[in-house]
């Protein structure tokens, strides 16, 4: 960062902690940055102008991490004088200015509510030599109306709701996230439509209680209505949503599901325990025979669903009874895939504060047995697919040794990971490419496929791919400080367009 470099445009990193939605908020970052005038910094480089930090406050020594990583930054920036550190996400909205008193060659703090105000953060910070602490109590606009810079040519998130209204006692979710705030389906369809136009075949829905969607309206099936209407979207070809919520899952859902070609037949219900008494303390507002209804219609309806969970092991209070439980409810579920935590005190939930805090051997000892039945039961669901034909999205990163294997990767319709053979057509499969292929073994986590293709279909993603391009959803914003020299002036309009 000298004197010579300094008309060239400045450079960021972002650095992601924790869920899908902090991922996301990450993209709708990155296009803050580019549209700021900001340029996303070279892999290699380790020393951007700007280093974000997308934080978590729900992972286990989330704290430690960043502060970690704060520590380890502290030396490059002091050699790199006008390099600024911002940290954002869940994390920052919790901890707020005590971010900066540990941690004092931070430049900015901002919240979950204001991702839109990093741009004027920092370049207020850089004029004023002084920390930007801002953080907002209520969201301030609809994240989405953020423009976003989107990692993948072929998969989008997209964002139907922030925050949640739900009470569990684990959870800190709510208070940093705050009440349910649903966007309108039109505005939801116009953003789907946009990625679809991009070459986007792939879709997400994301909310904290994805199936609560339209609880702000009013419309207590507008999840299962909105569903439907991607399925009327020309290119779409995949719908998912995550993450639902047990209590507000409903019929509709299940049948827009069924009844909807693009949408995919994986489901990600979290079930959290088995134990009736242990929901109770979660503050889980739903009962394991209920639970267990919704699977079985699940699969009535959509005999091939792949069905995952989350589950936590060690709770206050649980008992060997409450555990054992759990694993009926496993045995019976049959997931395809469950991620699994050990229960960990996260300050300011009811949770941390409760009588029968168990001890750290007890919780080790049942998470290894869960562990064993989990993998138990998905090895055995995934053997029963060997021999069977499945369509992979073709992706980047999902294999870690495909370059020492051959290999390529990427996702079934139903979620699984498949490692497949690219055979002949070696060097001509891109990612965001569709190919078929016949399973040829299966582990408890991912599925391989080594014979010849049957089938590859190049797609706009996957051109899109090969070009270098990563689809960009626009925003509306106003006001905002740029980088750099302006842009050039738009041609004269006519009509209505010029008001």
């Amino acid at each position: 960062m000298t004197t010579a470099a300094a008309s060239s445009p400045r450079t960021y990193q972002v650095r992601t902690y924790g869920c899908q939605m902090n991922v996301h908020d990450s993209e709708r970052i990155s296009g803050l940055l580019e549209q700021a005038g900001y340029v996303r910094a070279a892999d290699a480089d380790d020393t951007p102008d700007v280093v974000v930090f997308n934080t978590c406050a729900v992972r286990e020594n989330a704290d430690n991490r960043l502060y970690g990583n704060l520590g380890h930054l502290r030396p490059v920036k002091d050699k790199h004088p006008g390099m600024q550190i911002a940290v954002g996400g869940c994390l920052a909205q919790k901890d707020r200015g005590e971010i900066v008193r540990k941690a004092p060659w931070v430049d900015v703090v901002f919240g979950t509510h204001n991702i839109g105000s990093l741009p004027v953060l920092l370049e207020r910070a850089r004029h004023n030599a002084a920390a930007e602490v801002e953080i907002l109590e209520s969201l301030d606009v609809f994240p989405s109306t953020l423009p976003t810079r989107r990692e993948s040519t072929y998969a989008g998130w997209v964002s139907i709701s922030v925050g949640c209204n739900n009470t569990c006692t684990f959870c800190i979710v709510p208070s940093l996230r705050g009440k349910e705030k649903d966007r309108r389906p039109g505005d939801i369809l116009s953003e789907v439509r946009a990625l679809v136009d991009e070459g986007v075949l792939e879709v997400t829905l994301l909310g904290q209680n994805v199936n609560s969607y339209g609880v702000e309206f009013g419309d207590r099936y507008a999840f299962g209505k909105l569903l439907r209407a991607c399925g009327d979207i020309d290119g779409l070809e995949r719908v998912r949503f995550t993450s639902p919520h047990p209590k507000d899952f409903t019929d509709d859902v299940i049948a827009a599901m069924a009844e909807t070609p693009n949408v995919c037949h994986s489901l990600h219900m979290p079930l959290q325990s088995g134990s009736d008494d242990v929901l109770r303390a979660m503050r889980r507002s739903y009962r394991s025979e209920r639970y267990l209804g919704i699977i079985e219609k699940v699969r009535a309806a959509m005999p091939d669903a792949a069905i995952t969970t989350d589950i936590i092991v060690g709770f206050p209070g649980e008992t060997d009874a409450d555990f054992e439980k759990t694993l009926d409810v496993v045995r019976a579920a049959r997931f395809s895939s469950a991620f699994t935590f050990q229960y960990s005190k996260r300050p300011g939930t009811p949770a941390a504060t409760m009588e029968g805090q168990l001890p750290k051997q007890v919780v080790q000892e049942r998470y290894e047995r869960l562990i064993a039945s989990v993998e138990e039961i998905t090895w055995a669901e995934n053997r029963k697919l060997v021999g069977e034909t499945v369509e992979v999205l073709v992706a980047v990163g999902e294999g870690r040794k495909d370059e020492r294997t051959g290999r390529m990767s990427g996702r079934a319709r139903d979620g699984r990971l498949v490692h497949f053979d690219a055979g002949s057509l070696a060097g001509q499969i891109r990612p965001g490419d569709i190919v078929h292929t016949v399973v040829t073994y299966a582990a408890p986590h991912h599925l391989n496929a080594d014979g010849e293709p049957l089938a590859h279909r190049r797609t706009r993603a996957g051109d899109a791919a090969e070009a270098g391009r990563a689809p960009r959803t626009p925003g509306v914003l106003l006001g905002l400080p740029t980088i750099g020299a302006p842009a050039a002036a738009p041609a004269p309009t006519t009509g209505c367009a010029a008001h």
